[in-house]
């Protein structure tokens, strides 16, 4: 990293949209390639993607080889210290938390991200100076400046998550509040049907939430026109899609041409 500023974290608090790009591939010559492509932000996925600490460290790397402003994002599997150090002391300073139920949930999740500091006592992230996001102790006042150009992202995925998102959303450290549609939807009893009625008012309600908070909401878009019309009804922080459904969309719409 060239700075320590965290620019996706300054531009989550303005009224701009943020378009970018799950990678569920696990390559870092996709993800060096789709940072040229012109996204926002870029997720490195470890919940459903193959991806381990090393191969997150990788594709932080090749994000950074390309000298463009897409910033990367980690979404963890889960709330654990080890592997939220890890992520961390790797380079990445956007974090995604899946299933985050209350805010007791996501002020543990916070405090993951953050060092112990007379600002911060109760911060939990241990602390290690010879490490990527030190520059290897080079960068000397990284510990000083890194708990305030953390960024996290809390995941609504539940409808426990749903009742309580007024207060996920208000806790401190919290900068967006993104839907997990497939799971929201499962939760609420309606597998693999998204757009029920039940879905979208929940939506509608996360993106309150957020509005009131004065922070992001985001949502995963299958395609471009989901991810405007998810954009017009407030959804600022917008996924859209991912590496390997672009891959294989393009490659199935070849081969049918070809063969037609």
């Amino acid at each position: 990293m060239s700075t320590f500023t965290n620019p996706l974290k300054q531009r989550l608090k303005d009224s701009s949209s943020l378009f970018g790009l799950w990678l569920s591939l696990g390559s870092d010559t996709a993800a060096e390639a789709l940072a040229h492509a012109g996204f926002d932000w870029l997720l490195i996925d470890m919940e459903h993607a193959p991806n381990d600490s090393g191969h997150v460290e990788s594709q932080l790397r090749a994000i950074a080889a390309a000298h463009l402003p897409s910033e990367p994002v980690v979404r963890v599997p889960a709330s654990e210290p080890w592997l939220v150090k890890r992520v961390l002391d790797a380079g990445a300073r956007t974090l995604m938390f899946p299933n985050i139920e209350s805010a007791e949930d996501a002020a543990r999740a916070v405090r993951l991200t953050q060092y112990p500091t007379a600002e911060a006592l109760d911060g939990l992230r241990g602390v290690a100076g010879v490490v990527r996001a030190a520059g290897y102790g080079m960068r000397r006042d990284y510990i000083q400046t890194a708990n305030a150009q953390i960024a996290t992202i809390m995941q609504i995925e539940s409808a426990r998550a749903l009742e309580e998102v007024d207060q996920i959303a208000a806790t401190p450290g919290v900068d967006c509040i993104f839907v997990g549609p497939a799971d929201l939807a499962a939760s609420l009893g309606h597998l693999g049907d998204a757009k029920h009625g039940d879905v979208l008012n929940a939506m509608t309600r996360v993106v309150d939430a957020a509005d009131k908070a004065g922070i992001a909401a985001g949502m995963f878009a299958m395609d471009a026109a989901s991810a405007r019309q998810y954009r017009a009804a407030g959804f600022r922080f917008v996924a859209l899609a991912a590496d390997v459904i672009w891959m294989l969309r393009a490659a199935r719409q070849a081969i049918q041409e070809a063969r037609s």
